[in-house]
C-alpha cells in the first residue's frame, strides 16, 4: 500500500502500523519516510489496555527502540485521561526521552486528551480534565529534548489556542477531505481558522511533510535512498512542505528519440500534471504581492534595520528567507520602496537574440537544458556546431527585426581553444558593427585563457578589442562552496566564477551577476559580498544588473532525481526581493528571468524590487521557457499579452504589464545607463549583534495534498 501511494500519487506515506518487529519496521522503511506508534502510557495496570497484547508497555517501548536502531523518523506520544496518574505521565515522557537520547529518531511527540465516545467500552468514562491535559503538554515540553517537536490535535479541544501557550509547536495532520477516524465526531478545524488562531498567538503557520526539516537535512542518515527524491520533490528550501496551492503529482517523464527534437530539451510528460506552481510549469503563480502586509519578531527587526540604513548580514538575510504569509508581502513592500528610490518606476528590457553556437560540452552542469555528451544523445537531440557564417547570418536576422544585442553562449567544446571565442566575436561585429556583444560565461573565458596558456587579463583585453562589450554571469550562479558541487561538479566553482571579475575591470568589460535561488539561499549574501568588492557591474537579480534566477532544476536533466522541483513561488519572489535589499547601495538593477519564471510570475517580481526583464530572447536553449510563455510558433520569445506574434513581441508585453502598474516600459541598451563606474557601499549606522536567526513557525500536516503538514510554533531554546 505504501508503495502504491508513493508511486501513483503525490502523497508521502506515513506508516502507523502499531507495535512491529525490527524486521517489519525495516521493510516499511524503504517505502515510508516516517513511521509512528503511540506509547500511550507505561502504566502496567490500565483497565483500557486489558486483553490487548499490542498495548503492553514493554512491547511498545521495544518497537520504539527498534525504530531508533533502524534510524526511522518516528512519531509517538501519550494519551492523557485513560486512568493513568501524573507520575505515570511523567514516566511515559521520560521513557520516550530516553529512547531519543539513545538514537535521536523521535521527531515528534503527540499529547492527546481522552474523550469518551458512544458505542465504546469507555463511553461512561469522564473526559480528560483540561488542566491535566495542559499540564502534561507543558511537562512534555520541559522534559523532552529541544529537537523533539510537540503536537496536540486541535479538533479535540474547543479552545485550541491554549495548546500553543502550553508549549506545542505542531498541529498534526489536518484534512478538509477525510475525517479523524479515531474521533469522527470531532471535525478538523478549517485551515483559515488554524491560521487565525496561530497568528493571534504571534506565530506563523507553515506546512510540513511527514518528516520534519531536521530529518530532510539529514536524509542520508534517516531516509532510504529510494525516498530521497520523493521527499525533496515535495520540500521547500527549509525542508518544510511546499506552500504553493494545488496538488503535486508524481511526474512520469519519458525522453523522446533524437529525431523528435531539435536543439532544445524536450520531454514527454505521462499521466496527470501537477496543479501547483513550479518554475517551468504552465500553472499561474499564487498572488503574494499586493496583499495585506505585516511582520513581527525577527523579520520585523531586520526590516526596521534596513529602513534605518543598516546593511543586513548573512543571519539577517537568512531570517528574511524564512518569511511566510503576511511577512512575505512586508519584505516585498520594502524591496519595492528601495527600488523606487533608486531607479524609479521605469521597467527596462533589451531586444536581443541568443546565439548558442554549439551544444557539445565536456562539462556536466546538471541544470543545463541543451548541452550534449555521449550519454545524452537519446535525451537532447543531435549535437551541432554553428559555422562562423551561420553565426553571422543569425546576427543579421536579429538586426533586421530590431535587436540591439546578441548574447553568445555555448558548450565547452573539446576542440575549442581561446581563439575560437575571439573569432566568433569578430564575426558578429563584422556582420553588424553596431550590435552590442554580450557573451561568454566565466567558464568559457577561463577555459579559453587556460587552453591558450594566456593570462586571463590579457585574454579578456583581446576579447574586448575584438568587440566584446559585456560578460554574462551565467555559469557562476552559485557562490556557495557547499551547493555548487552538487549542481555543477565540473562547472564554475565560486572561485572560478569570480576569477574573471578583477581582470575584466582592467580590461574594460562589464558583467552581470546571477543568483540562482534553487542553489542556496545564502547566495544573495555571497553575491552581495562579491559585488561590494567591485566584482560585478550587474548582478542579474540585473553596476549594471543582477538576475535573481528561479532555476528550473527539476527538469533540466530529466534522468536525474538528485533535486526536487524547487523553488516555491514564495522562495522565488523572496529571492528577488531580498536580492534588492542585499544589493542596495551596491547594484541598482534587479532583473527577473521571465524565461524561468513565466511572464505572470515576472510581473509580481516587478512589484517586489525588480525593475528589469532582461532580453526578449529570439532563441533560448539553456533554459527553455515555461510552457505558458512559449509562442505558438515554437520560438523562444516573450509573448504579447494574450497572443504571440512578431520577433520581439515581448516588448509590447512588457509595456502592457508596466502600464497596468502605472510604470513606464523602456527598451534599453545592454548596459543600463544608471550603472555607476564603481559599485558604492551603503552607509552603516550599526550592524546587528550576533544572535540566533530563529523564527516562530507553526507547522501543520495536510493529509489531502501532496504532503503532510503540521502546524508548529517553534520557540528559541538554550540549545539554539
Amino acid at each position: 500500500m505504501c508503495r502504491l501511494v508513493l508511486d501513483e500519487t503525490g502523497l508521502l506515506p506515513h506508516a502507523n502500523a502499531g507495535a512491529l518487529t525490527a524486521e517489519e519496521l525495516a521493510a516499511l522503511r524503504s517505502v515510508a519516510p516516517s513511521q509512528g506508534m503511540m506509547v500511550e502510557s507505561v502504566a502496567e495496570d490500565l483497565a483500557c489496555h486489558r486483553n490487548c497484547p499490542d498495548k503492553v508497555p514493554a512491547r511498545r517501548l521495544a518497537t520504539l527502540d527498534a525504530a531508533g536502531a533502524a534510524a526511522i523518523p518516528f512519531t509517538t506520544g501519550l494519551l492523557v485521561g485513560i486512568g493513568e496518574t501524573r507520575r505515570d505521565r511523567i514516566a511515559t515522557i521520560a521513557a520516550i526521552a530516553d529512547a531519543h537520547a539513545r538514537h535521536g529518531h523521535v521527531q515528534e511527540v503527540i499529547v492527546q486528551n481522552f474523550l469518551p465516545k458512544a458505542g465504546t467500552a469507555m463511553h461512561t468514562s469522564a473526559p480528560c480534565p483540561r488542566d491535566d491535559f495542559l499540564e502534561t503538554i507543558a511537562l512534555a515540553r520541559l522534559l523532552l529534548p529541544a529537537d523533539v517537536h510537540l503536537q496536540a490535535p486541535p479538533n479535540l479541544s474547543d479552545d485550541f489556542g491554549d495548546l500553543l501557550a502550553a508549549g506545542i509547536d505542531d498541529w498534526g495532520g489536518v484534512s478538509p477531505i477525510t475525517a479523524d477516524h479515531v474521533n469522527p465526531e470531532r471535525p478538523w478545524p478549517a485551515l483559515d481558522r488554524l491560521r487565525e488562531v496561530t497568528e493571534a498567538a504571534g506565530h506563523t503557520l507553515a506546512p510540513r511533510l511527514t518528516v520534519y526539516p531536521e530529518v530532510v537535512a539529514e536524509r542520508d542518515r534517516f531516509l532510504d535512498p529510494g525516498l530521497h527524491f520523493a521527499v525533496m520533490d515535495r520540500a521547500d528550501a527549509e525542508g518544510l512542505g511546499r506552500d504553493d496551492p494545488g496538488a503535486v503529482f508524481v511526474q512520469h517523464l519519458r525522453p523522446p528519440s533524437p529525431e523528435q527534437v531539435d536543439d532544445g530539451i524536450e520531454i514527454l510528460h505521462l499521466g496527470p500534471r501537477s496543479t501547483a506552481w513550479y518554475s517551468g510549469a504552465s500553472v499561474a503563480p499564487p498572488r503574494l504581492v499586493g496583499r495585506p502586509a505585516a511582520a513581527g519578531g525577527a523579520v520585523r527587526e531586520v526590516l526596521d534595520g534596513v529602513l534605518l540604513g543598516q546593511q543586513p548580514e548573512e543571519d539577517e538575510l537568512v531570517t528574511l528567507f524564512g518569511a511566510r504569509g503576511q511577512e512575505v508581502a512586508a519584505v516585498c513592500e520594502l524591496a519595492d520602496e528601495l527600488r523606487r528610490s533608486v531607479v524609479g518606476d521605469t521597467v527596462t528590457y533589451v531586444r536581443n537574440r541568443n546565439i548558442n553556437y554549439t551544444n557539445v560540452c565536456t562539462f556536466k552542469c546538471r541544470f543545463c537544458g541543451f548541452s550534449k555528451g555521449p550519454l545524452s544523445l537519446n535525451l537532447r537531440g543531435t549535437p551541432y556546431l554553428l559555422t562562423l557564417d551561420d553565426i553571422a547570418d543569425r546576427v543579421r536576422e536579429a538586426v533586421a527585426v530590431g535587436a540591439t544585442e546578441v548574447c553568445l553562449q555555448g558548450g565547452i567544446h573539446p576542440d575549442f581553444d581561446g581563439d575560437y571565442y575571439i573569432d566568433v566575436t569578430r564575426a558578429v561585429k563584422e556582420a553588424a558593427p553596431q550590435i552590442h556583444v554580450h557573451g561568454f560565461t566565466a567558464l568559457e573565458v577561463t577555459e579559453g585563457a587556460a587552453r591558450l596558456g594566456e593570462p586571463l587579463a590579457q585574454y579578456l583585453t583581446r576579447l574586448r578589442d575584438a568587440g566584446l562589450a559585456t560578460l554574462p554571469g551565467t555559469a557562476a550562479e552559485i557562490l556557495d562552496d557547499g551547493s555548487a558541487p552538487s549542481s555543477a561538479p565540473t562547472s564554475s566553482t565560486p572561485k572560478r566564477g569570480s576569477t574573471p571579475t578583477a581582470p575584466r575591470t582592467r580590461s574594460g568589460c562589464d558583467r552581470t551577476s546571477p543568483s540562482c535561488s534553487a542553489a542556496s539561499r545564502h547566495n544573495a549574501t555571497g553575491s552581495a559580498t562579491w559585488c561590494a568588492a567591485g566584482a560585478a557591474a550587474r548582478p542579474v537579480a540585473s553596476p549594471s544588473s543582477c538576475r535573481c534566477r528561479s532555476s528550473t532544476w527539476q527538469r533540466r536533466c530529466t534522468s536525474s532525481t538528485r533535486h526536487g522541483r524547487r523553488p516555491t513561488f514564495r522562495e522565488a519572489l523572496l529571492m528577488h526581493a531580498i536580492g534588492r535589499i542585499a544589493y542596495h547601495g551596491l547594484i541598482d538593477n534587479i532583473q527577473a528571468s521571465w524565461v524561468k519564471l513565466g511572464s505572470a510570475s515576472a510581473a509580481q517580481v516587478l512589484q517586489a524590487g525588480g525593475n528589469d526583464l532582461g532580453g526578449t530572447l529570439m532563441d533560448e536553449n539553456i533554459s527553455p521557457p515555461p510552457a505558458h510563455a512559449r509562442p505558438a510558433d515554437g520560438g523562444r520569445r516573450l509573448p504579447r499579452a494574450g497572443r504571440a506574434t512578431g520577433p520581439h513581441a515581448g516588448a509590447a508585453h512588457h509595456a502592457v504589464r508596466a502600464r497596468r502598474r502605472a510604470r513606464l516600459s523602456r527598451c534599453r541598451r545592454a548596459r543600463p545607463a544608471t550603472a555607476p563606474a564603481t559599485p558604492t557601499s551603503m552607509p552603516r549606522s550599526k550592524r546587528w549583534s550576533s544572535r540566533p536567526a530563529w523564527g516562530v513557525t507553526t507547522t501543520w500536516c495536510s493529509r489531502w495534498s501532496s504532503r503532510r503538514c503540521a502546524w508548529a510554533a517553534r520557540r528559541p531554546t538554550a540549545a539554539s
